[in-house]
């Protein structure tokens, strides 16, 4: 009995899109990850890049629970002294809500090379306008 491997020309990549309007971060993160993986194809491995795309709308819309809005924050570290930037998710929330999808989503799928591949696929956007080629996107509901 031979085990088959799927080839990178054999994959179907489809496109997702996702209303994030009422949903918790974290929730939504981790099934948008999931998609983005490929972990619920039959033909997954870990080692191949086999998942879908997916463009997520009113990402502004987002829920944090408890005092996340407070006490989560942001930061950064430019290399330089005194280059440090602290952000509560509050402020980044009305500023860049699409950064704050993007990082939870990044920050659950594995630190390795292809990790820069699936972000690629992952589109993010403020209100319900989305450009012209995300339109015949599939609907992808999410639970919770």
């Amino acid at each position: 009995m031979k085990t088959s491997m799927v080839k990178k020309e054999d994959v179907i990549k489809k496109w997702y899109l996702v209303d994030a309007k009422g949903h918790v971060l974290g929730r939504l993160a981790s099934e948008v990850a999931q998609v983005l993986r490929g972990k619920g194809k039959p033909s997954f491995a870990p080692h191949m890049d086999l998942g879908d795309n997916v463009v997520i709308i009113n990402c502004e819309h987002i829920v944090l629970t408890g005092k996340k809005l407070v006490q989560k924050t942001d930061f950064r570290y430019s290399g330089y002294p005194g280059g440090q930037t602290i952000t509560p998710y509050g402020i980044l929330m009305k500023t860049k809500p699409d950064k704050v999808v993007t990082m939870a989503i990044k920050g659950m799928l594995p630190p390795n090379k292809l990790r820069d591949k699936i972000m690629k696929r992952l589109k993010v956007f403020k209100g319900e306008t989305v450009p012209a080629s995300y339109k015949n996107s599939e609907k992808l509901e999410i639970r919770g």
